[in-house]
Parts: structure tokens; sequence; C-alpha cells
């Protein structure tokens, strides 16, 4: 397991961050093209069917495997739809997430890993 300090993981937010952009893409896309396929949806709307240009095992291989490159840097992916991420580290001799949402200019929270989001607390305290 990574252990990061505040230093190393923001130094990962420049490359993490595009990373994170194209899975909300990929998921969107998903998203459309499960939309698109309901029957209900369709004939509520008397939209013929079609066959989606993407088949949907593609699209969720995609997004796995952008997770899977986000989680190789070290970090966790705790809510895509946020574009959550934590990451490992040690504060006063106990283990806690750093914590870093996307569209933060870099990362300035924690957790304790019992703990969520909505527990954060600044990393200067």
């Amino acid at each position: 397991m990574h252990v990061f300090s505040p230093e190393r993981a923001n130094a990962l937010i420049p490359v993490l961050t595009p990373l994170v952009e194209q899975l909300w893409e990929k998921r969107r896309e998903l998203a459309i093209r499960l939309l698109e396929s309901d029957p209900a949806l369709r004939a509520a709307r008397s939209v013929p069917a079609r066959r989606p240009a993407r088949r949907f095992t593609d699209l969720k291989a995609e997004v796995v495997h952008l997770i899977n490159r986000i989680e190789a840097y070290g970090c966790v992916v705790k809510d895509i739809d946020l574009g959550l991420l934590d990451f490992p580290s040690i504060r006063e001799g106990r283990p806690i997430y750093l914590c870093w949402k996307a569209g933060e200019a870099q990362l300035t929270h924690w957790h304790g890993t019992d703990e969520s989001f909505m527990d954060r607390k600044p990393l200067e305290t």
C-alpha cells in the first residue's frame, strides 16, 4: 500500500484530473446508452429501436479500466459522480485518508479511515 504525504498526493492531482474527467465522460456515455436502450422510454417517445453505436460491455470495461488506472497510482476512487479520491496516509501515528474532490486546486482535507467525505477536516488542524 502506498502511503502519501500531502505534497506527494498534490503532485499527482494534475495527472489524475484528466483521468477523472475521462471517467466522467465514459460514465455519462454509458448512462445515455442505457437510457436510449430502455424500451419503456423508447415507447413513450415513439423512438424506433436502434443498435447503440457502442456496446454496454465495452463502455463498462472502459469505466473499469479508468478506475484501475487511477487506483494504480495508489489512491482509492471513492465516488465517481463527485470525483472523490482518497490517498492513504498516516496522521499522528494512525492511518487516515487524504481526501481530494475533483475541481479542488489541491488536496487540503483528510478524514479517518472509518469516516467519509462528510467528515473531512482541514489539513491545517
